[in-house]
């Protein structure tokens, strides 16, 4: 037997024939290799579609958080009426919940998914916690590696609010050592349900303790100070063109951030401009950046195309999913280049024609397309977890192994766009770092919470019997080489802080050996976590 064989990752062409099938019957008739290589396709597809569905999940997201709300005080000294506008979402709340919570949605569907199939079974189902975990580890290793380098040659980004990082970083990894509390240390290989509901109530502590350092309350939050963090969390100087205009020549004190909007290349809204005092609605505002001030005056109400057909905008968006060449595709010189985007155009066609049924992003503050895109992502989590099983079936890979591997890479994508975006734009750190240590945190007690809690639930109440954990002994062994890896992680961008002053960019040379380290950190968990899960180890 071959050594692919020995470690029982992959053998197909001795594994027996997988009699399942994902569509039609005829399936079974193909090779188990024709299938693999079909179901792998059509998984990698699928994670073309969460990054598609994604952007326009994010456009409606930060429709949501610059929403602001009106004011009206009377002036003591004058008696005249002061019309004052400040944000509905808090910062630090809306990174946790809106921002993290979106990122991690496809993993979060993918197991609730995976859950409510193995509902009434004492058994719990292993791609969610699987995928999960190893979604951790791709957000800590893989998506640090990107950031780190990402940043222009000799480029300096630290994390400006150390204590609100600091908490997000204890509850994250809280997170983990509970998990290896409750599945081997208080009721071991079982998930009771009052360990279920703690996991989900400790999201809340999350939420309360990082409001409160964010506000600075005395005696309950850590006496660190935001050192240097910039009232625009988008540089001042950094070019935006709207409709062929530099906006720097404007001569009012209006700002306006760039929307994508369907019909242009880019396929990633800028949805860090919710930490910038620049809004993006019809009406253009300028509202303070730090919360914690009382709004004084409302700058500016410029009014844009107020009165627009939201019909004909959603129209709109099936022409621009239709549009195979645009103004920028035309510009390119190279006939080679031009060729490449319009056949990639054609391949994600059907998924921008699908998502094109999610209304405007303008209707609501955002909230109809926001629900929309969630139900589409969960849509594609539930493929995604039917074509898992096929690859299992036909392949004989462990589940747990296609989890940490290729469930885990894909569904982590969004948290690897929206890090590195924020990381190329922001002159600090805090975005990039916090949307990967909040989506850990969000993983498990979320992700792995509710599902657990929706069996353990159901469970007790029909069988009067826990949530048994078929594989804990395997899951427990990732948790620990995860935070053995994840500890050395944080040790790495302690010392960059120390040493270069700062976690992100710096020389090249630095950035890259970085990245390197961060890389093999996650080949060594995944490499261990799989040996173990198959019984090699």
């Amino acid at each position: 037997m071959n050594v692919a064989g020995n470690l029982g990752f992959l053998k197909i062409s001795s594994h027996e024939r997988c009699e399942s099938y994902i569509v039609f019957h005829a399936e079974t008739s193909l090779s188990n290799g024709i299938r693999a290589f079909l179901y792998f396709v059509a998984l990698a597809y699928c994670f073309i579609g969460l990054s598609s569905i994604t952007a326009r999940f994010f456009k409606s997201m930060e429709n949501i958080v610059k929403h602001t709300r009106q004011i009206v005080e009377i002036d003591p000294s004058t008696g005249t009426e002061l019309i004052k506008y400040e944000k509905v979402w808090n910062y630090t709340i809306a990174d946790i919940t809106l921002l993290a919570f979106g990122t991690s949605f496809p993993q979060i569907s993918l197991a609730i998914i995976d859950s409510i199939q193995n509902i009434g079974q004492l058994n719990a189902g292993g791609l969610g916690p699987g995928t999960l975990v190893g979604s951790a580890a791709f957000d800590l290793f893989p998506i640090h590696a990107v950031c780190v380098v990402v940043p222009k040659a000799g480029t300096l980004k630290k994390i400006s609010d150390i204590g609100v990082w600091l908490v997000e970083l204890f509850w994250s990894f809280w997170a983990y050592v509970w998990l290896y509390i409750i599945l081997e240390v208080w009721t071991p290989k079982i998930i009771t349900l009052s360990e279920a509901v703690l996991t989900v109530l400790q999201f809340g502590l999350l939420l309360v303790h990082a409001y409160v350092q964010d506000k600075q309350w005395p005696y309950l939050s850590i006496p660190l100070g935001r050192s240097d963090r910039p009232e625009e969390w988008v540089p001042e100087n950094e070019t935006l063109f709207i409709n062929g205009h530099d906006t720097r020549e404007s001569n009012d004190n209006c700002c306006e951030i760039l929307q994508v909007s369907e019909g242009q290349e880019s396929n990633v809204v800028d949805i860090f401009s919710i930490h910038s005092s620049k809004d993006t609605d019809l009406a253009y505002k300028i509202v303070p950046d730090n919360d914690t001030e009382e709004p004084s005056e409302l700058y500016c109400n410029k009014m844009v195309d107020n009165e627009r057909d939201i019909l004909s905008v959603w129209m709109q968006q099936f022409l621009d999913a239709l549009r195979l060449e645009s103004t920028e595709s035309n510009k390119m010189v190279s006939f080679y280049l031009r060729i490449g985007r319009v056949l990639w155009k054609l391949i994600i066609m059907p998924w921008r024609l699908l998502f094109a049924f999610v209304p405007p992003y303008q209707i609501a503050h955002g909230w109809i397309a926001f629900i929309g895109s969630l139900s589409f992502i969960s849509g594609i989590a539930y493929v995604v977890t039917k074509l898992t099983e096929g690859i299992s079936c036909v392949t004989g890979i462990n589940p747990y192994v296609i989890a940490f591997t290729a469930l885990a890479s894909g569904t982590s994508w969004p948290d690897l766009v929206a890090s590195k975006i924020a990381a190329e734009r922001q002159i600090t750190a805090d975005s990039a770092i916090a949307n990967i240590i909040c989506s850990n945190s969000v993983n498990i007690y979320i992700g792995i919470g509710i599902p657990w809690l929706i069996d353990t639930t159901y469970n007790v109440f029909v069988y009067q019997q826990p949530l048994y954990i078929q594989n804990a002994g395997g899951l427990s062994f990732s948790l620990l080489v995860f935070f053995t890896t994840s500890a050395a992680c944080i040790a790495v961008l302690v010392l960059r802080r120390i040493t270069l002053g700062a976690e992100l960019g710096g020389p090249k040379l630095w950035a890259w050996l970085t990245s390197t380290y961060f890389m093999f950190l996650w080949l060594l968990f995944v490499v261990l976590s799989s040996l173990k899960v198959s019984g090699k180890i």
